[in-house]
């Protein structure tokens, strides 16, 4: 069980970041900036991460003169973060049946 967490995923940032991907088909930057509270470069450290796994698309657009940054999660980015809050759920639930014993 444990072993189906995602180290990639499971840092703050970055599982932040993932779990208001999964709610939503394409977010600009500056909206993820806004909710997650990191900086420009934070977020842009993590963003590269997660796109060099695989696990984010990133689009680059602009809306008349000004540059926009987009990101959405890829099919395998869904399923890795589905099996990560799986993995967290099915430690949660073991812990409650322990602790209520």
């Amino acid at each position: 069980m444990i072993t189906s967490l995602d180290p990639l995923i499971h840092a703050p940032a970055r599982l932040a970041i993932m779990a208001m991907l999964a709610a939503s088909d394409w977010m600009e930057f500056r909206l993820l900036r806004e909710e997650t509270g990191l900086s420009d470069s934070a977020l842009s450290k993590q963003l590269t991460t997660l796109e060099s796994a695989g696990y984010i698309q990133v689009r680059k657009w602009f809306l008349g003169k000004r540059p926009r940054t987009s990101v959405k999660l890829t099919q395998r980015g869904r399923a890795a973060f589905d099996t990560h809050v799986a993995a967290l759920r099915a430690l949660v639930d073991r812990d409650g049946v322990a602790s209520s014993r």
